[in-house]
């Protein structure tokens, strides 16, 4: 049946990406290259700095998210309970895995639904894949899945490539954008598109923002690579060209930062950076840098897989990382941390200038 196989990939991904090495290899997401400039007077006292933020209508208590990770199928329960109850109460965003094994296979709705019952009150945001909604699923699956969840937004996934080296990949994106035009026009929550490890370059965000998306989430290149999860798949299966497709297009895609630095040179929305985010200080210069948010997805998974506490821990300790690299700056808020001096150097002051965006002016815009 199609829905469990849809269920069986999905167990393929956790089991990979939790004891696999599914980094990119030669590409970063050149946050290196982003240098916030110390202030030995802050003027502030730690316990002045302040994390608080509203992201698509729902107040958090520090700008971080928990990427989409898992759900549709029966061993993901456990995982997205942990998840969505350390989401509550440290009150940060969680993003749900694809929900498109749940619509196609009622009986695993509960993996997903659980998220809301351990997170009452605090973002969650559901999912659904770019290729499906281009293809078949119309106003009703999205509504669907909103409603599982009682979603505060529905993001979209952008993974052309994954869908492209996958040994069962759809990679049909035609009509993709009509798609999400309809859903925008048509639904009561506000629509996020979200890449998945490749970034999103500055004309496909205006595309985007022109289609009525309140959101991006760029996912950039330099931290997991889902070329390399289908690699290793396509070698349990021993199925040579996709598994020489995975190790081809391994680091292909666009930095995070520099994706980050695309989005808010040409859009106004609401900017999430992820992809290969790390600890709290790449978190402050991702908010420097224009950033609405943060996301973090694989560090957490293997996190989370050890237990609710180990996950607790990291968590707070990058709350705390981040809050201490604000102080360091003399940021009170975020606001003021997007205002913070900083300096771009390296192959992101590069590809600014390749690209035409003027540092200063973009940091105005931003």
């Amino acid at each position: 049946m199609v829905e469990r196989k849809i269920e069986k990939r999905k167990i393929s991904h956790i089991e990979i990406c939790s004891r696999k090495d599914v980094q990119a290899r030669n590409i970063t997401n050149c946050f290196g290259d982003i240098h916030l400039v110390h202030n030995a007077l802050p003027e502030i006292d730690l316990s002045d700095v302040q994390l608080d933020t509203t992201l698509f209508g729902v107040k958090l208590k520090a700008p971080i998210m928990i990427e989409a990770i898992s759900g549709g199928a029966s061993e993901a329960a456990k995982l997205n309970s942990i998840l969505a109850e350390t989401a509550e109460e440290l009150r940060i965003g969680l993003g749900l895995g694809s929900q498109r094994a749940a619509l196609e296979n009622p009986s695993l709705e509960y993996t997903y639904r659980i998220a809301r019952e351990k997170a009452p009150n605090t973002l969650l945001i559901a999912n659904l894949g770019a290729s499906q909604i281009a293809k078949g699923y119309k106003i009703e699956e999205a509504e669907k899945a909103i409603e599982m969840i009682s979603a505060n937004a529905l993001a979209i996934h952008l993974n052309p490539l994954q869908e492209a080296v996958q040994i069962e990949g759809e990679p049909e994106f035609r009509g993709c954008i009509s798609a999400i035009r309809r859903l925008t026009s048509r639904l009561h929550v506000p629509v996020i598109a979200k890449e998945v490890g490749s970034g999103i370059s500055k004309e496909v965000a205006r595309i985007l923002e022109k289609a009525g998306v309140r959101g991006i989430d760029v996912a950039g290149g330099g931290g997991t690579s889902w070329a390399a999860v289908e690699y290793y798949r396509a070698e349990e299966a021993n199925d040579d060209i996709h598994k020489r497709l995975g190790l081809s297009f391994w680091d292909w895609g666009i930095p995070t930062a520099i994706s980050l630095i695309e989005v808010k040179s040409a859009t106004g929305i609401t900017a999430v950076a992820s992809g290969g985010i790390r600890n709290g200080q790449e978190i402050a210069k991702a908010i420097a840098l224009g950033a609405d948010a943060v996301g973090m997805a694989l560090p957490l998974l293997r996190y989370a897989l050890k237990g609710k506490e180990a996950l607790m821990g990291e968590l707070s300790y990058m709350i705390q990382e981040l809050q201490t690299t604000m102080f360091l700056v003399g940021a009170r808020n975020l606001e003021d941390l997007r205002m913070a001096p900083l300096v771009i150097t390296g192959k992101t002051a590069e590809y600014m200038k390749s690209r035409g965006i003027g540092i200063e002016s973009y940091r105005s815009r931003a």
